[in-house]
């Protein structure tokens, strides 16, 4: 693979350029953004914002015509001013903890979300994973990442006529990706082997640079290697459990000791759901190696592990027979001094249909540092898992919350930033968790917010109506495609937005389940309601996929007027478009199963009001005065009556709350009440619900101490 790097001789005033590329630091800068995208804006677009494509492409003209643009040159030295100073300057962490700046923090997850240049991601999982490297890097926490490198990604969505989704897994395109092969003192790259089902399987790595952060991801598509298992890291989440546990394996197992062989020794292991899990059966494993008792071991790793769960959903914890685990780890057991018996307790979780190896059953056995990701979900997490400890009552169960947060860098729109720049004060990006901070919102002039936020919403239709142009120019669609897809939108009247993966729980079919109701809604000619949908189901979830096609049925009705669309292949660019160009986000789990959520966190930073059943971050972030809340603060026996209520709630807030003040304009054109709500959702979620609080606090309540318990050791923890 040609390096990222090598995009030819670039001239020497901007050569610095083909250094830029080589770290997604420029993910979320927007100064940096700007400076590709003014050396070619059609080209920018065409590669969908890849730097490396594009300095691959641009004419050499446009390039010599930049370095005669004195504006150019002074965006130009800014930005590498800032890269300089974001990579090699002084950091938080340095300051406030420098007796720890050697204790490495291992970061595993199965996914990442950094960027749509480079789709390893199917969701919020991992654009969580993505939001906390990059504010580790902002915060200077010693961290490194370990994933997977997946060569056809997560799958393309396209919409067929009838509204039946389809999965199209196309490869990706690594020669334009920022990816340098890990290399070993010989000049060779550096790989690692696993052995799985009694055959070795080896796996290269390759660092992506997440400005200070490595993320380091493995890579089994190796001429050595069996033709199924040079498969084993070519999809995200394969539904087969034969290659999914093999997968399972390579992360844990593989990523464990692709950090020894770069001789890195990590402090503290995180966890990040249990697709890593087998990491613990890894570092069991050396520490017996090593001479010590399995207690011992097993204490030593439980001291130093954190693990994150993200689901309140029993299918969303991976599970294996014991079958399977018998063929797939062939005697690894005998390397713990147990017998096969005993191995699979480790993980042991009965089942009404009989007994599995159940991943967060070994996670949560072997972390003493434990967290769910809202606090309603730390409820329903301990009670979930309250048999692991019997000697304890519910709420006793060790596992804590920390709610998750977003990376405001990444999600905040560059004209937002400007006004915050405005009336925050030049230090705001580095006092995000301040909320005396945030007070000052409130002094921002109702002009200047709503003429962000008009053109915010002129730019979201605008984006539609270009791929819609596109996909018409493609021939691949019908003009009832075209349609469904938004161009008959008014970047004026009240959007609602609602995106997120599609599954039944999230009850994305609950806004059309009065159709006639929803009508006159979206075509009240005074005071018209728009609602964009965005999402993706699992190309296994046939119920979700059904789903999608029901709602794009009714999309598609005239009696709608045009006036709801359905954007597909939901990614990264348009979440970025949506949380920052709608008016009002839209979220209607079936209480308690939304354990966090973090799409309304990103769109209140835009000034966009939450519309939300008081579920994950929201319960705690609702206050009443800073958006709406669907239903009540409680749960339902019965999901009909929970539906049937929900439905009735949100139609009545729409009618008589939402709609009125959105359209409560006063005579100078401003919806002043409207604007009012918006500044205190600001001021009152901006400061908490934010990468920046998050991490610290996983810092302080959960690394800190995993760091305390690893420093006298001389064997590896």
């Amino acid at each position: 693979m040609e390096p990222a790097g090598n995009v030819g001789k670039l001239p020497k005033r901007i050569a610095r350029l083909g250094e830029l590329i080589t770290n997604m630091w420029w993910t979320w800068q927007p100064d940096a953004q700007r400076l590709f995208e003014r050396l070619d804006p059609v080209r920018w677009e065409e590669v969908r914002h890849n730097p490396v494509a594009l300095l691959r492409r641009v004419e050499r003209a446009r390039l010599n015509a930049a370095v005669q643009t004195p504006a150019y040159l002074e965006l130009y030295d800014r930005v590498m001013e800032e890269f300089d100073r974001a990579l090699t300057g002084p950091t938080w962490f340095a300051r406030a903890h420098p007796e720890r700046a050697e204790a490495i923090i291992a970061y595993f997850s199965t996914e990442f979300g950094i960027h749509e240049a480079f789709p390893a991601y199917a969701g919020g999982l991992g654009v969580l994973a993505g939001d906390f490297l990059k504010e580790a890097s902002d915060l200077g926490l010693p961290m490194v990442g370990v994933g997977l490198l997946y060569q056809h990604g997560y799958f393309t969505q396209r919409i067929t006529e009838d509204g039946w989704q389809e999965a199209i897994y196309e490869p990706l395109d690594l020669e334009n990706l920022p990816l340098h092969p890990v290399l070993g003192p010989d000049g060779q790259p550096v790989r690692v082997e696993v052995t799985i089902a009694g055959r070795p399987v080896r796996a290269q790595i390759w660092r992506l640079q997440i400005g200070r952060i490595p993320l380091y991801l493995l890579d089994t598509s190796l001429p050595e290697n069996e033709p199924a298992d040079r498969e084993l890291s070519a999809r995200l989440y394969d539904g087969d459990p034969e290659r999914r546990i093999a997968q399972e394996m390579i992360l844990g197992i593989g990523g464990v000791r692709a950090l020894r062989a770069l001789g890195l020794q990590p402090a503290v292991w995180h966890l990040n759901e249990g697709h890593s899990a087998f990491s613990i059966l890894e570092r069991l494993r050396e520490h017996i190696a090593a001479g010590l008792p399995f207690e011992e071991a097993a204490a030593r790793v439980r001291a130093t592990t954190v693990f994150t769960t993200h689901t309140p959903v029993p299918a969303g914890h991976d599970r294996f027979s014991f079958s399977l685990i018998e063929r797939a780890f062939a005697g690894y057991w005998e390397q713990l001094g147990l017998s096969f018996k005993d191995f699979c307790e480790l993980a042991r979780q009965d089942e009404p249909w009989g007994s599995t190896f159940n991943m967060t059953v070994l996670a949560l056995r072997f972390a003493d540092h434990r967290n769910a990701v809202s606090e309603l979900h730390g409820h329903v997490t301990r009670k979930m898992w309250a048999h692991l400890w019997p000697d304890r009552p519910v709420e006793a169960v060790p596992i804590r919350h920390i709610t998750n947060g977003v990376h405001v860098g990444t999600w905040l729109a560059r004209r937002m930033r400007v006004l915050y720049q405005r009336y925050l004060g030049p230090d705001w990006l580095e006092r995000l968790d301040d909320p005396t901070l945030w007070e000052r919102v409130l002094e921002i002039p109702d002009e200047e917010l709503w003429t962000v936020r008009r053109h915010l919403k002129r730019k979201l239709v605008a984006f539609m109506r270009e791929r819609a142009r596109r996909r018409w120019q493609g021939n691949r669609v019908s003009p009832i495609q075209i349609v469904a897809s938004g161009v008959l939108l008014d970047p004026y009247a009240l959007t609602i937005g609602f995106a997120r993966r599609f599954a039944l729980y999230k009850r994305a079919y609950l806004l059309f389940r009065d159709p006639e109701r929803l009508r006159r809604l979206v075509n009240d000619p005074y005071r018209p309601v728009q609602i964009i949908l965005a999402g993706k189901a699992h190309p296994a979830d046939e119920p979700a996929k059904r789903m999608i096609q029901e709602i794009y049925r009714l999309i598609k009705d005239p009696a709608f007027g045009g006036r709801i669309a359905f954007l597909e292949d939901y990614d990264i660019e348009v979440a970025r478009h949506l949380v920052q160009g709608v008016d009002v986000w839209l979220n209607t789990p079936r209480r308690p199963l939304e354990a966090s959520g973090t799409s309304g966190q990103k769109a209140a930073l835009n000034g966009v009001l939450n519309l939300s059943v008081l579920d994950g971050w929201w319960r705690e972030g609702y206050n009443g005065a800073n958006g709406w809340a669907i239903g009540e603060d409680r749960e339902y026996e019965d999901p009909e009556a929970q539906d049937a209520a929900d439905a009735a709630s949100l139609y009545d807030l729409l009618e008589k709350a939402v709609v009125p003040l959105y359209y409560d304009v006063e005579a100078d054109g401003i919806p002043h009440r409207w604007l009012r709500m918006v500044k205190e959702s600001i001021r009152s979620l901006a400061p908490f619900f934010n990468t920046r609080r998050m991490v610290k606090e996983y810092l302080q309540e959960m690394y800190l101490p995993a760091m305390e318990a690893a420093s006298p050791r001389t064997l590896p923890v």
